[in-house]
């Protein structure tokens, strides 16, 4: 049973990355983060994976470099070199 539940949500997370691709990316952040959950602890793991994908997902792609992160740079200007 536990198995064919795994294949269901692998299957469900194939057909739907498409629907999530082209939706914003918290909403992808929110999949992948319940997909994660629900690997490692089931059904509890899926909601707070969710939860924590989609409030957290996007400062943590940026801090891990797997999306541009476009920042204000605040640059001081040294008064040595005016």
């Amino acid at each position: 049973m536990k198995v064919f539940a795994a294949l269901v949500a692998i299957a469900a997370g194939i057909l739907l990355t498409p629907v999530a691709a082209s939706a914003h990316e918290r909403v992808t952040d929110a999949a992948l983060g319940g997909l994660a959950g629900a690997v490692v602890f089931g059904p509890v793991g899926l909601v707070a994976g969710g939860v924590i994908g989609y409030t957290a997902g996007p400062k943590i792609a940026c801090k891990i470099g797997a999306k541009r992160c476009y920042r204000r740079a605040h640059h001081r200007r040294d008064r040595r070199y005016r």
